[in-house]
C-alpha cells in the first residue's frame, strides 16, 4: 500500500480514486453495461460522486488523526484476539442496537430530542439508500407480465410483486415514506430551536440551522411532487422537478462537509464498551499513588500514546505518566508542583504539606503611624 500510494498526491486522493472505481464498476453491473441509465438521473449520479470523494476524504482525514486512528487500531486489535470475542460480539450488538438502531442516548436527553433525531436520523438514511440505488442504479424494476413487477438488483431478478399490493405500495412509496418522517423531524427540531433560549445563545445558524432549511427544502420539494402528480394532475411537475433536484444536489454536496458528516461515523461508538469498559480482574488500572482500580489498561495505554503524538509531556519526575495516577492523585501532584515541592506525589494517603517555606515579604511587618494618621484624615473628609 506504501509503495501504491506514491502514485497518488496524499492518502485522502488514492482512497478516492479506489471508491470512485468501485462506484463505476458497480453502475456498470447493475445497469447492464450503462444500457438502463435513467439519465433523467444525471444531476443526482454527479452529486452522488461527489458525495462519496467528499466522504472519502473527510474519513480519511478523520482516521488519520492521532486519537482516531489508536482507537481504530485499538478496535482491530482487540477483534483479533480470540480471549474478547465474546465481550467484542456482545458490545458490536448491544452498541448498534441501542446507540444505532434505537439512538437511546438521545432519548436520555428527552422524549421529544429523541423523537426528532430517530426521524432525521432514519430518514436520511432511508433516502439515502433508495436515492443511491436508483441513481446508479444498483436496482430498477420491470414489469414482467400485465400483474407482476419485478425488483432487479444488480441485474439479478429477485422479489415480484403485484402492482396494487402492499408490498408494492411500500417500495413505490419508501422515498415518500423516508422524506415524511424528514419533514417531521426536521420540524420538531427547528421549532426546538427556535423556543429554546438555551440553544439561541451556543448555536451557529451557518452550522446547526444551515443543514436544517437545506433537509427542509428537499423534503417538502419531494413531497410537493408526489402531491403535483397523484391530487392536482401535473401541476408544475417540471418546474417542481428541477426545483427539487437542486435542493437535493445542495444537500449531497453539502454533507461531507457540515454537520450531517457525524451520521456516517457514529458506528465508532463500538468501540468504547468493546475496547474500554472496565472488567474487574481482567483490564482494569491500578493508581500507582494509591492503589485504588481508576480506569482501563487500554485506555490509559491508548492516552498515553495519543498525548505522545501530539507532543504534550505528562511525565512525573520518577519517570511515569500524569495519567499513571487516578485523579485524586493527580490534583496532588498538581498541588504539590505549584507549592514547589520535589516530590511528584508525596504520601499517597497522607495530608498535603501546604508550608514551602516561601514567605512575601511585607505581611509580617507591622504598620507605621503615619498609616494610620492617613487612614483618620481620609475617614474624617
Amino acid at each position: 500500500m506504501k509503495v501504491l500510494e506514491k502514485s497518488f498526491y496524499s492518502k485522502a486522493s488514492m482512497y478516492s480514486f479506489f471508491v470512485v472505481m468501485i462506484l463505476f464498476f458497480s453502475m456498470w453491473i447493475g445497469t447492464g453495461q450503462f444500457t438502463k441509465v435513467d439519465y433523467m438521473l444525471f444531476g443526482y449520479m454527479v452529486a452522488s460522486f461527489i458525495f462519496f470523494i467528499g466522504m472519502t476524504v473527510r474519513i480519511t482525514a478523520w482516521t488519520m488523526r492521532p486519537a482516531t486512528h489508536e482507537i481504530i487500531k485499538r478496535s482491530i486489535q482487540n477483534m483479533k484476539n480470540r480471549n474478547r470475542q465474546k465481550r467484542n460480539t456482545k458490545a458490536i450488538a448491544k452498541t448498534l442496537f441501542d446507540n444505532i438502531i434505537l439512538q437511546k442516548y438521545i432519548f436520555k436527553r428527552g422524549i421529544y430530542r429523541g423523537i426528532q433525531h430517530w426521524l432525521i436520523a432514519w430518514g436520511c438514511i432511508g433516502s439515502l439508500a433508495i436515492t443511491f440505488g436508483l441513481t446508479f442504479g444498483w436496482m430498477h424494476f420491470r414489469l414482467v407480465d400485465a400483474t407482476t413487477y419485478q425488483m432487479v438488483v444488480f441485474g439479478i431478478p429477485s422479489i415480484s410483486m403485484h402492482p396494487d399490493g402492499l408490498l408494492a405500495s411500500l417500495v413505490f412509496e419508501g422515498l415518500n415514506i423516508t422524506a415524511t418522517m424528514l419533514l417531521i423531524g426536521v420540524i420538531m427540531a427547528i421549532v426546538r430551536r427556535i423556543k429554546n433560549h438555551d440553544l439561541q445563545v451556543t448555536q451557529r445558524p451557518e452550522f446547526d440551522l444551515l443543514p436544517l432549511y437545506i433537509l427542509l427544502a428537499m423534503t417538502a420539494t419531494g413531497l410537493f411532487l408526489t402531491i403535483s402528480y397523484k391530487l392536482l394532475g401535473g401541476w408544475m411537475h417540471p418546474q417542481l422537478q428541477l426545483l427539487h433536484q437542486i435542493t437535493t444536489v445542495l444537500f449531497l454536496v453539502y454533507f461531507p462537509f457540515g454537520k450531517l458528516f457525524h451520521l456516517p461515523i457514529r458506528p465508532m461508538a463500538i468501540s468504547v464498551p468493546m475496547n474500554y469498559q472496565e472488567e474487574p480482574g481482567v483490564d482494569t488500572k491500578k493508581c500507582l499513588g494509591c492503589g485504588e482500580l481508576y480506569s482501563n489498561d487500554d485506555q490509559i495505554a491508548d492516552v498515553q500514546t495519543i498525548l505522545g503524538k501530539q507532543a504534550f509531556d505528562f511525565q512525573t519526575k520518577d519517570g511515569h505518566q500524569l495519567s499513571d495516577y487516578c485523579t485524586g492523585c493527580r490534583r496532588k501532584i498538581r498541588v504539590m508542583s505549584q507549592l514547589n515541592m520535589n516530590s511528584p506525589l508525596g504520601e499517597a494517603a497522607g495530608p498535603v504539606q501546604t508550608n514551602n517555606g516561601i514567605h512575601l515579604p511585607g505581611f509580617g511587618r507591622g504598620r507605621s503611624e503615619a498609616f494610620y494618621d492617613n487612614r483618620v484624615k481620609e475617614e474624617r473628609k
